[in-house]
């Protein structure tokens, strides 16, 4: 349930009578975005709906941030939460509705009755830190807590309000205009890194809240957002009121670096022990049922206000929509149809989350072990899902060919993992990477039965043998860009100063080296999914009006056709008959449309975006083309019948670059955790269960794409392991 501003009884002139099936009889509250209300559901559930404003109704973008709402609520489990009981954010005026939580919001219990008295602190503080460590593991990300989204009810705090970005609440702006947050709660690098924001920045709103629980004012203020956000980024927290035995610990929380901060977990393990009647790590509030006839036990809440107790109406009472079209009371939908996907993947996560032995497997001489562990879950007769270790807290990146998966990682220059089994069959330390030195490495490149891979100090292009590790030859990377990009048995490189070279992968001979006609600096992109193929090379224009493409043929460098497009274009993907997807983004990088080249006809097609995808990535197969927004929407495009499919919302932020065996589409979360969605239907298939790294170290920052051969799917995770799972047994994935 959302945060409520005020309350009230009656429907206002310009409130619906109906949401949905459910009829609205009184408002409960409202909020910046909307208007709460009471309803009940069929079996008598008392529920508060949350119906949008309409101005905001007919924002497209802001319709999409509101099913990101939604999705996120229904992931997180409902012991924590207002639970999800129906809602539709597609239709005339958006809706939710929720149980209804009777207990005031933890910010209107302090204007009414002051700070909290210590021990109340200590209880809210491990009950919301139990709450966060729920919502992170569901893989979201709340970015708004704050006490006027904390409700204070008879089993303990409950955290509302997912996903819905406020800037029209904000006198404050980032440079595109969007703020999330609320400043006097925001993490500095939500002020300075929007777009890196992670569960970090939910622990240092935590502390932020608790300060003001305490103290009855945060660490940080001010009457300006502007300085509140100066603060928070530079200067130090007030803690002057906090009890003397939480100052550590939140100054830890508050630390200005996301990595310095603990997890809800170490918050929890560090909180002063309660009293032997207080351990229960939610906050002791008075029973519900009883608050509005008898004041509480402890002078911790003000009493509960008394909700209507309306029975529901009769299935038979004829009722009509207000500005929405008829409803059918006699045809209720059924119930399993509004399971939510994310409830369905939690219960296979914990269904088949049991455990399996170790064992350490040795590869040849001079080897360093990999730890492999077999699932007693199978995709076939001959093959059982594994996991193996590249060691500890390091992301790798994949790559696939002849039977072998070929990674690498910080500290890890390459090793090849037995795709059947998860064994290890050589690998080679990386040596040690100096100051300036480039970023996590790419994955290894394999071509002409050698596997290239640049040195973590990127001055070097090596080659390994496939088979057994042993280096073979070293190229000289000095004024080339550090990117190999592979076309069947050619490997590609681009020099500074935008000239091309192509190498026999073989022998490491080089083909030819010449400037692409037309281009200055190219992006190169190669998709191996029709075999060898063209190279594709763009680059868009300076001022973004328009953007050159060529293909060009590898051994050769001849260049096969050009076209010169309108706006900012990326290439995402090549369709069999040397056809071309790309994605149109504007100067925010926003993906505006999907484009698709056909260089036989020597035709354009458009297909644009009703809602613009921030910091999406995209992979395409046939005609279609999905978009991975950086908000976990995904969306698949027709680019032969020029529409879209189907939109998922997946909450899972911030994740890699998805995947495509045309049946379903995959991408692994920043926890580690690999998701499978059916291509056709946009519905999730499974998840693997989450994989972080170490206790106190957060989330992966650049996410790894997962591989899919043969009828598998592999993934790497921040905590260093790496997985091969069977791609049909999705369902039964853990």
């Amino acid at each position: 349930m959302p945060p409520l501003r005020d309350t009230g009884s009656g429907l206002g002139a310009e409130d619906p009578e109906y949401a949905g099936r459910y009829r609205l009889e009184g408002r409960l509250g409202s909020g910046g975005m909307g208007v709460v209300h009471l309803a009940h559901s069929s079996s008598g559930l008392r529920l508060a709906v949350k119906v949008v404003h309409a101005e905001y109704a007919a924002d497209p973008e802001f319709r999409a941030r509101f099913r990101q709402e939604v999705a996120a609520a229904r992931r997180v489990s409902g012991a924590f939460t207002a639970p999800v009981v129906d809602a539709d954010p597609d239709c005339e005026r958006p809706w939710m509705a929720t149980l209804c939580i009777a207990g005031p919001t933890l910010a209107s219990y302090i204007k009414e009755h002051g700070p909290l008295d210590p021990d109340a602190v200590r209880r809210l503080a491990a009950g919301l830190a139990e709450a966060l460590r729920d919502i992170h593991r569901a893989g979201v990300v709340h970015r708004d807590l704050k006490p006027s989204n904390v409700l204070l009810a008879g089993d303990g705090p409950k955290v509302i309000d997912f996903g819905i970005s406020r800037p029209y609440d904000s006198e404050l702006r980032t440079e595109t205009g969007k703020l999330v947050g609320t400043p006097p709660f925001m993490a500095p690098e939500q002020f300075q890194r929007p777009r890196e924001v992670g569960p970090a920045a939910d622990v240092f709103a935590l502390a932020s809240l608790l300060v003001h629980a305490a103290t009855g004012s945060g660490p940080f203020e001010s009457d300006s957002p502007y300085l509140v956000a100066y603060q928070v980024v530079h200067d130090e927290p007030e803690l002057t009121g906090v009890p003397a035995d939480l100052v550590p610990l939140l100054r830890d929380c508050l630390a200005k670096e996301p990595a310095d901060r603990p997890t809800p977990d170490a918050i929890m393990s560090r909180l002063p022990a309660l009293e032997e009647h207080e351990r229960p790590t939610v906050p002791r509030l008075p029973d519900v049922s009883s608050a509005v006839d008898a004041p509480p036990t402890r002078p911790y809440l003000p009493d509960l206000p008394d909700l209507p107790d309306r029975r529901p109406r009769r299935a038979d009472t004829p009722v009509t929509h207000s500005r929405s079209a008829p409803f059918e009371p006699s045809a209720p939908r059924p119930r399993w149809r509004r399971t939510s996907w994310f409830a369905v993947g939690t219960l296979v996560v914990v269904a088949l989350g049991v455990g399996a032995g170790w064992a350490v497997n040795r590869a040849g001489s001079g080897s360093e072990p990999l730890q492999t562990r077999a699932s007693s879950a199978s995709s076939g007769a001959a093959w059982h899902p594994w996991q193996a270790s590249l060691g500890k807290d390091r992301a790798g990146r994949c790559s696939y060919a002849e039977g072998g998966l070929f990674c690498s990682a910080p500290g890890l220059l390459a090793a090849r993992v037995d795709a059947d089994d998860g064994k290890a069959v050589w690998r080679r330390a990386a040596s040690p990477v100096r100051s300036g030195s480039p970023g996590p490495p790419d994955a290894p490149v394999v071509g002409g039965g050698l596997v290239h891979v640049l040195s973590a100090d990127g001055h070097e292009l090596l080659a390994l043998d496939a088979a057994s590790g042993r280096q073979l030859r070293a190229r000289d990377m000095s004024g080339y860009l550090a990117q190999v990009v592979p076309a069947g048995d050619t490997l590609l490189l681009t020099a500074r100063d935008g000239s091309v070279t192509a190498l026999d992968a073989r022998t490491g001979q080089e083909r030819w080296q010449h400037r692409i006609p037309g281009f200055r600096s190219p992006v190169l992109s190669s998709y191996a999914s029709y075999g060898t193929g063209p190279v594709y090379a763009v680059e868009p224009a300076p001022d973004d009006r328009h953007t050159r493409v060529a293909a060009v043929d590898p051994p050769s460098g001849r260049v096969l056709w050009q076209w010169t497009a309108d706006g900012s274009l990326r290439a995402v993907g090549a369709r069999a008959d040397g056809g071309l997807h790309l994605t149109a983004t504007d100067r925010d990088n926003r993906v505006t449309a999907v484009v698709r080249y056909d260089p036989a006809a020597r035709r354009e097609r458009r297909v644009p975006l009703k809602v613009p995808l921030y910091t999406a990535s995209a992979v395409a197969r046939g005609d279609a083309v999905y978009l991975l927004a950086g908000d976990g929407g995904l969306t698949a495009v027709d680019t032969e019948r020029g529409q879209r499919l189907w939109t998922l919302e997946t909450s899972v932020s911030n994740a890699s670059a998805p995947v495509t065996d045309r049946r379903r589409v995959y991408f692994s979360a920043a926890d580690g955790r690999l998701t499978a969605v059916d291509a056709e239907r946009g519905s999730l298939l499974g998840q693997t269960r989450a994989r972080p790294t170490g206790p106190d170290r957060g989330f992966a920052g650049e996410v790894p794409a997962p591989v899919v051969a043969r009828g598998r799917v592999f993934g790497s995770a921040p905590d260093g392991t790496v997985f091969g799972v069977g791609a049909r047994d999705a369902a039964h994935w853990r």
